[in-house]
């Protein structure tokens, strides 16, 4: 069953990274902003504690401070992190949730009760009865494990920052994902130079397609999400949500009145 209904949007921590329109990223008020302005899903990202619970943050520790694996809970909420289950309970369910784990080296050696995916697991199969989700992560043992645990939650794989597209396509679909995350530096951005041997996104797409995979992009601006849309990309993560609905819809616009959009390979083709 597919996972988008193309071209959907999703807010990037929400209304976007940093602090959207004065929103800080991953909090419930930039989640609700995000899909006020037109996101069908928000992306999130998730780390555990040293106690064991879930928050959502980005980094791998507040600025200037400590791993947010060594904090208690209550030391992240002191430091401004929002709990998962917080904001959970506060997004309505109609709005997608794309959950990016960020997994820590403690992963590898603490029990494994203790690890990432396992404290996340229960949350992935009660939410999954209510909204629409999936799991990404740059670590492929997150996935495999959502696969064993959770076999009816779909997973993403970003390989990494400016990954090759081979790799994307290839390890996703060898990983068992339903869909690739492709950073949209990889397709390449409108006004970069040719690379040779760098693919098209229509072929990329097509290819990921054939394999079974939808195809995210993160994190194009406007210009270059009307394009990947108009090449098949089936969803976008991105930080400005209310230039990127405009800019699909006029897209859509120009499709359907037949006039002749932006193509894919007019120009060659953020931090997550």
């Amino acid at each position: 069953m597919a996972v988008f209904t193309p071209t959907e949007v999703i807010g990037h921590r929400g209304a976007g990274r940093g602090s959207a329109g004065g929103l800080r990223e991953n909090t419930v008020a930039s989640y609700l902003a995000a899909a006020e302005a037109g996101a069908s899903w928000v992306e999130i990202d998730v780390r555990r504690t040293a106690d064991d619970a879930l928050v959502l943050y980005h980094d791998a520790a507040p600025a200037g401070g400590r791993p947010v694996v060594d904090l208690t809970a209550a030391q992240c909420r002191e430091a401004g992190l929002v709990p998962l289950e917080e904001a959970l309970a506060a997004l309505p369910p109609e709005v997608g949730l794309d959950v990016d784990v960020k997994t820590v080296m403690e992963d590898a050696v603490d029990p494994p009760e203790r690890r990432t995916g396992a404290l996340l697991a229960p949350v992935l199969r009660r939410e999954a009865e209510r909204r629409r989700l999936f799991v990404c992560s740059f670590d492929p043992a997150v996935l495999l494990q959502v696969h064993r645990e959770v076999p009816g939650v779909p997973t993403a794989w970003m390989p990494f920052v400016r990954n090759p597209l081979d790799q994307a396509v290839a390890g996703a679909a060898g990983l068992g994902c339903a869909i690739v995350a492709i950073d949209a530096r990889s397709f390449g951005l409108s006004g970069d130079a040719p690379r040779p041997g760098r693919r098209s996104v229509g072929y990329t797409v097509d290819v990921a397609h054939r394999a079974g995979l939808e195809v995210v992009s993160w994190c194009p601006d406007p210009v270059d999400a009307a394009r990947f849309a108009e090449a098949g990309v089936d969803a976008v993560v991105v930080d400005d949500v209310p230039g990127v609905v405009a800019a699909l819809k006029e897209g859509s616009g120009r499709e359907g009145s037949g006039e002749e959009g932006p193509g894919e390979d007019a120009a060659p083709g953020g931090d997550r």
